[in-house]
């Protein structure tokens, strides 16, 4: 008979040796960076404050790449942005209290977007714990509280020899699906205090697989192959799973056309015969998707953004893909399936039988034309050319990042990213400022390939302190602002709902060409006809650069209200 202590692991020479010869003078600090390294980390982001001294200390003397930027939120959004294109997880290094709590809007993008971010936190000294006030700086009654509700998970560490497996237990949770961001919390004496302990080897914190059930996928294989008219909803889980290819199989195994959220851009191509891109503000996508008799929604909670505002209304059924268990069956019922979009897309792809619509194509082709002709009678020929010129200029292989501007609200719909996870943008969580210090952790995780980014003068205001930060490490991003003199959308949302009257939209805004020079990174402001040059020598070009468009754009005409 075999007992649980005959599987326990003996340590290897490698590791005794490593024990025994562990040098003296280390911290605390040093086991989260031992940990990090043996986790596979090789980047963190984040910035120093006083009681996260002893873990940037740590940091400073070890082979990680430590990138600070100049505000946490900011940070927050280049982890986020990292661990998008990577798939790894992302340390962010914070101090105790409002540094920690300035990344809290970051860290809110990444859950919605199942970015996994590690934040890693000081905290005041150990006696200072328990909501007793001590009088510490940056003291708050209970800092993860503050967290609790937004990250995935939370772990701490109140002695050195539980920050391993803290970190191991935080790293594990941010990459098993669904993907999101953990906190993990650590006392200033803690991350300074000496130790004994052996330096930390053999870390192992492999995320688990999701797998669906498999009567639910025979079920699902069976109303989709004998579907009359089957479409296929795929979000931003299919991205974060790599599985486009897979749903690509699947669709054309069905025969049947496939929509994709704002989240999940780049999912299938844009260009497919079966593609019905993705419109989800325009009526006549919302009606193809309703009279679906079998609808697939994979990586998706059919969210507001989704679903046209809520309005959408499936009259066949639905089968329901998604990893993250409070989003199955959230706003319809479906034959919801808790699994990872990649598993069970290969399930699918296992058990269904092959099914032929020649007409489907066709179908699709319907639809998207009578968008065209929906957007041609509104005069928005400039946002259409703009975003043109835009994607004329971008490289295919180069990720793009765009703030919660106009023209960002019109790629969501109306860009081509040409390539999986190529696109992002925040419209998980709606925040400002997003794009920019999103675009640098982008330039970290793929050094070489120019990348873009697209805020409006609003959203940029947010983060042109990151122009230094772009500068310092001559990070190839392209920044493009559209300057329209105030918060663009919100301008036009008020108009609307208040018969013309607009409150707090209009900004003074600096001159973002001379400021982006003062910081030794060229800048030229352009005009419509002029942008796509001027972006495809800035892309071309090594390091920052800044191009700014003067111009006040429109939205096309909602079809939710």
């Amino acid at each position: 008979m075999t007992h649980d202590h005959d599987l326990v692991l003996r340590p290897t020479d490698a590791q005794r040796a490593a024990a025994l010869a562990a040098p003296p003078g280390r911290t605390g600090g040093d086991l989260v960076v031992e940990t990090l390294r043996g986790l596979g980390a090789t980047t963190v982001f984040g910035l120093p404050g006083q009681h996260a001294l002893g873990l940037f200390d740590a940091v400073g003397r070890s082979d990680l790449r430590l990138v600070t930027l100049r505000v946490e939120n900011n940070a927050g959004f280049a982890a986020d942005a990292y661990g998008r294109l990577t798939g790894e997880a992302v340390p962010l290094l914070l101090s105790t209290g409002p540094g920690a709590l300035t990344a809290l809007p970051a860290l809110a993008e990444a859950a919605a977007a199942s970015s996994p971010v590690l934040a890693i936190s000081s905290q005041v000294p150990t006696a200072g714990l328990g909501g007793g006030r001590r009088g510490h700086l940056h003291e708050l009654r209970d800092q993860a509280a503050s967290f609790r509700d937004v990250v995935k998970s939370v772990h701490t560490a109140r002695t050195p020899s539980q920050i391993p497996s803290a970190v191991a237990a935080a790293w594990e949770s941010a990459l098993t699906a669904p993907h999101g961001p953990v906190w993990v919390e650590i006392p200033e004496d803690v991350l300074r205090a000496e130790t004994f302990i052996p330096q930390v080897t053999g870390m192992d914190a492999t995320p688990h697989e999701l797998a669906p059930r498999p009567e639910l996928t025979a079920l699902a294989a069976h109303w989709l192959e004998n579907a009359e008219r089957p479409a296929i909803l795929a979000g931003g889980g299919v991205i974060r799973s790599d599985a486009a290819g897979k749903l690509k199989q699947l669709a054309e195994r069905l025969d049947a056309p496939v929509a994709t959220t704002f989240g999940g851009k780049g999912a299938f191509p844009w260009k497919h015969p079966l593609s019905l891109q993705s419109w989800l503000e325009d009526r006549h996508t919302t009606d193809f998707l309703e009279d679906a008799d079998v609808l697939l929604v994979v990586g998706s909670g059919l969210g507001e953004l989704s679903s046209n505002y809520h309005t959408f209304r499936p009259r066949g059924r639905v089968v329901q893909i998604e990893a993250d268990p409070g989003k199955l069956e959230s706003n319809h019922t479906a034959l919801g399936i808790h699994a990872d979009a990649r598993l069970a897309l290969q399930a699918l792809l296992e058990t269904v039988a092959e099914r032929r619509d020649p007409a489907a194509a066709g179908r699709a082709r319907t639809v998207l034309s009578a968008v065209r002709a929906r957007l041609a009678g509104q005069g928005l020929d400039l946002e259409q050319g703009l975003l043109a010129s835009i994607r004329s200029a971008l490289p295919a292989r180069s990720p793009s990042f765009w703030d919660m501007t106009i023209l960002a609200y019109w790629a969501w719909s109306a860009f081509d990213p040409r390539h999986p996870n190529t696109m992002h943008s925040a419209q998980g969580a709606g925040g400002l400022g997003y794009a920019f210090p999103a675009a640098l952790g982008a330039c970290l995780a793929e050094p070489g390939t120019p990348v873009l980014a697209v805020s409006g003068d609003g959203g940029a205001m947010y983060s042109l302190a990151e122009l230094a930060t772009a500068r310092q490490h001559d990070l190839d991003v392209t920044w493009l602002i559209v300057d329209d003199g105030g918060y663009g959308i919100l301008r036009e949302y008020m108009a609307d709902a208040f018969d013309g009257r607009t409150t707090g939209t209009e900004l003074t805004r600096p001159d973002f060409a001379a400021l982006a020079e003062s910081f030794g990174v060229p800048a030229v402001t352009t005009t419509p006809d002029a942008l796509r040059a001027d972006l495809e020598k800035a892309l071309a070009t090594s390091g920052p650069s800044v191009v700014v468009l003067p111009a006040k754009l429109r939205m096309f005409a909602p079809t939710h209200v």
